[in-house]
């Protein structure tokens, strides 16, 4: 059978029908068992490598999917990048981030000399120790609706700062591996210029040209998440040219849109595409393995795995208690680091490419990746339940003296009475009749169009650019305590989506969909829609009830 698929491979179109097909199974048994896409693409790799079934034959192809796939999770990295989420939280995420990376790459490094690595062996294992995956925990906090938490706020300020610091330890890598004649000392100098002209050639680019280019693009989503990907691979590609890491030029492709109106919908719609990606990242990294010299590395990969799972919460506790936080937020928020990232994984590929380690470190680090992503999911599923078990034990790292912050509520988002989707004809004429009323009555809007959007935010109006077939729609309005969601987009698969979503999500208000005609009515109405517009009936009642009604009497 593994000589079948392993000639079936030959063929390229096969071969990347075959892990596409092993990509679906393993990613159904990670959905049975809770785990995330990162673990089970691993497990793929692993699987399709030479260790196994052997089947990657387009290692050149797939290498090059693989980059371009770091790119784009690089790119929206630096798109999602909120430093105001850090002032935020104050000092705390600063604080717990850097502190967390400094103790963990120190005691990382110790258990690695320990152990009996090298110098630079035990340096890269600590550091890739220190990362912590922003994707799952976002996902998982998400999910648990523990985002605006106090915990989940310190968890996401202190994951940014996390970030910020392995982008500069790519920099500083690539300075490392890059060949030269010059000095080491040389080499730096050099860093440091291209890295002036670099910043101030982005920062002149989100400046002046940028916001005009995506302004004028935004009026076909499909055009300008192009120009997204034509960016961050420009900029990952400028980056490779100077001595960077194309991760890094990514990275600030990434920045040079955070502040753009238009980034939510280019990060839901880049989001598939990143994951997708992501796959042959996985798939070139197990090809590469080789595990019958892996194998030796188990007993150390536990070890390692059992200091990222208890020693890094234990180590946020710790920062956290001294600072004045409760021990259950201290707790909460440190199970967030009881795992590594997939910045881990490419760090050590990056360390591999430069020649500073072997097969087995990397090995060993996509060891240590697999055993606390999977477990670290598990436990923070089932968080409160493992505090409510430990909790008196967790007193030792509580101050009587608490935080301001931990007096404070979690920050509520501002509410809306309605949200209006579609601000053209019916949407304005709708938004219109709000704004005479006497009595106040609050709306958001959400539009296609970014001119609509620039206008309607000069009048002070909340309104954001957004597709209504956006997978991340309902992230980006405050849905949960409107009253009514008005869609006037008369397009029935646009509101069917719309429907499906808000029906998962247990909306409790009412829904108003708009459709042209009788059939596309019914079509609604047998999805579960209660409410369904058509203007032509509308206009026509209008026009009864205010002219022709009263000429009859």
């Amino acid at each position: 059978m593994i000589e079948y698929l392993q000639e079936l491979a030959k063929n390229p179109f096969t071969e990347f029908a075959l892990i596409f097909l092993f990509a679906a199974i393993l990613g159904g048994i990670g959905q049975f068992l809770k785990q995330p896409l990162i673990v089970m693409f691993i497990f793929l790799g692993i699987l399709l490598g030479p260790s196994f079934l052997d089947i990657v034959q387009s290692k050149e192809n797939i290498h090059l999917l693989a980059e371009i796939g770091i790119s784009i999770l690089l790119f929206i990295v630096g798109l999602k990048l909120d430093l105001r989420l850090i002032q935020s939280t104050g000092k705390i995420a600063l604080m717990t981030g850097l502190g967390q990376v400094l103790f963990t790459s120190l005691f990382g490094y110790l258990i690695g000399l320990a152990l009996g690595f090298g110098n630079l062996e035990s340096f890269y294992i600590a550091v890739a120790l220190t990362f912590s995956s922003t994707i799952i925990i976002v996902k998982l906090l998400s999910d648990k609706k523990e985002i605006d938490s106090l915990h989940g706020q310190i968890a996401i300020g202190f994951l940014i700062v996390q970030d910020l610091v392995v982008i500069i330890v790519m920099i500083v890598l690539a300075t490392i591996g890059r060949e030269g004649d010059g000095s080491v000392i040389e080499e730096i100098g050099k860093t440091l210029l291209y890295s002036v002209i670099f910043v101030a050639f982005t920062i002149l680019m989100m400046k002046y040209l940028i916001p005009r280019v995506s302004h004028f693009l935004a009026k076909s989503a499909e055009l300008l998440t192009l120009f997204a990907i034509a960016w961050a691979v420009a900029l990952a590609g400028v980056g490779e040219l100077i001595g960077f890491s194309g991760e890094v030029g990514a990275f600030l492709a990434g920045v040079t849109l955070a502040s753009s109106p238009f980034k939510d919908l280019v990060s839901g719609r880049l989001t598939s595409l990143r994951d997708f990606l992501l796959l042959f990242f996985f798939v070139n990294l197990g090809s590469e393995l080789d595990f019958s010299v892996i194998g030796e590395q188990v007993p150390s990969a536990l070890v390692f795995s059992f200091f990222v799972l208890i020693g890094n919460p234990i180590i946020v506790l710790v920062i956290m208690g001294i600072m004045g936080y409760k021990k259950r937020t201290g707790f909460l928020a440190g199970l967030t680091v009881a795992q590594i990232s997939e910045f881990s994984l490419i760090f050590a590929g990056l360390g591999l490419s430069v020649g500073h380690i072997n097969d087995e470190i990397l090995g060993l680090i996509t060891l240590v990746g697999l055993i606390t992503i999977a477990l670290s999911t598990y436990l923070i599923l089932y968080s409160h339940q493992i505090y409510g078990f430990i909790a008196p034990v967790l007193t030792i790292f509580e101050r009587k003296k608490l935080n301001a912050n931990e007096n404070k509520e979690a920050p509520k988002k501002k509410s809306y009475d309605t949200i209006i989707i579609g601000l053209g004809r019916l949407g304005s004429e709708i938004t219109g009749k709000i704004d005479k009323m006497e009595n106040e009555c609050s709306y958001f809007g959400v539009d296609f169009d970014p001119n609509v959007v620039k206008e309607y935010s000069k009048r002070g109006k909340q309104v954001v650019y957004a597709d209504i077939e956006d997978p991340e729609l309902l992230s980006q309005i405050p849905y949960e305590n409107a009253k009514c969601i008005i869609n006037t987009v008369p397009v029935p698969e646009s509101a069917k989506h719309l429907l499906l979503k808000l029906q998962r999500a247990n909306f409790k208000g009412k829904l108003y969909l708009t459709a042209i005609n009788s059939t596309d009515k019914k079509y609604l109405q047998d999805l579960g829609a209660e409410h369904v517009l058509m203007p032509q009936q509308l206009a026509a009642a209008n026009f009864y009830n205010e002219f022709l009604l009263p000429e009859i009497e």
